[in-house]
């Protein structure tokens, strides 16, 4: 596979959104993203598979980290065992080393084994690294000795019963932040997953005109939310969108799952 065609697989996958598998220039694991359902006391076991595509023989070292995202959506990587979301505690991995071939594949079994009595949602990063002997005289102080990181995967990881049918979402207090250099008016508002279910979410930026009742659909955004998460989201509307008048602007919140709509407004002019 050429760098060229790689950059550009790389580009479709990450606009469609398919998380079949994830890439490196050395090596390729699939799939990208596990989800499991144990059930409290149950035990589920996946097969994550690794093919060394360098020209030489490869290790690859396999461990376990947690992670979250801050309200801006940013994926911010945290100690094994350090949230209270942590996954990490019942992962296990076998192997958790393995050395490749150039052309070889191999697979690892990811197990899941959920203690009884516990339906919470958690999740973790399973690392896949690649490293590389070196000699004594080029050996970085930074990393371990001998072994330098040619390169690393990230899969996300994530469980959750399927007796767990706790969703709970909530949006509050829009206001606009429009700025004098904007080409657009720009608002905020903020939602909160109150629920334990990780959940698909779509904003809608609606306008009703206080004089005609006219409804104006502006922007729909959608996003993924984890338990006990808070995104603030940017809703954008051109200018010139809307007649000059008085409105109510709503942000509507859809996440499915036969819940009621939540919102939250504020009364703009448009001149």
């Amino acid at each position: 596979m050429t760098n060229k065609f790689l950059k550009v697989f790389l580009l479709i996958l990450i606009m469609i959104k398919i998380p079949v598998l994830a890439i490196t220039q050395d090596f390729e694991v699939a799939p990208g993203i596990m989800h499991f359902t144990a059930e409290p006391g149950e035990s589920k076991t996946m097969a994550l598979t690794i093919i060394n595509h360098a020209n030489t023989d490869q290790e690859y070292n396999i461990m376990v980290k947690d992670f979250m995202f801050n309200k801006e959506g940013t994926l911010i990587q945290m100690p094994e065992g350090s949230t209270e979301h942590s996954l990490a505690k019942w992962i296990s991995i076998n192997p958790s080393h393995i050395m490749l071939s150039p052309n070889e594949t191999k697979q690892i079994i990811v197990s899941i084994q959920a203690p009884v009595d516990d339906y919470t949602t958690r999740w973790a990063n399973l690392i896949i690294r690649s490293v590389e002997e070196q000699t004594a005289a080029f050996a970085d102080k930074k990393v371990k000795t001998g072994l330098l990181v040619a390169g690393e995967i990230v899969v996300q990881i994530y469980q959750s019963p399927k007796s767990n049918i706790n969703y709970k979402m909530k949006i509050t207090g829009i206001t606009e932040i429009t700025t004098g250099q904007d080409s657009v008016r720009r608002f905020k508002a903020l939602v909160d997953n109150i629920g334990d279910k990780i959940t698909n979410c779509k904003v809608t930026l609606l306008a009703n005109n206080l004089s005609t009742a006219e409804e104006t659909i502006l922007q729909t955004i959608n996003f993924k939310m984890l338990p006990d998460g808070q995104r603030e989201i940017i809703l954008k509307m051109p200018k010139d969108a809307l007649p000059p008048g008085r409105y109510a602007l709503a942000a509507i919140l859809d996440y499915g799952k036969q819940s009621n709509l939540e919102g939250t407004q504020m009364v703009i002019t448009v001149d």
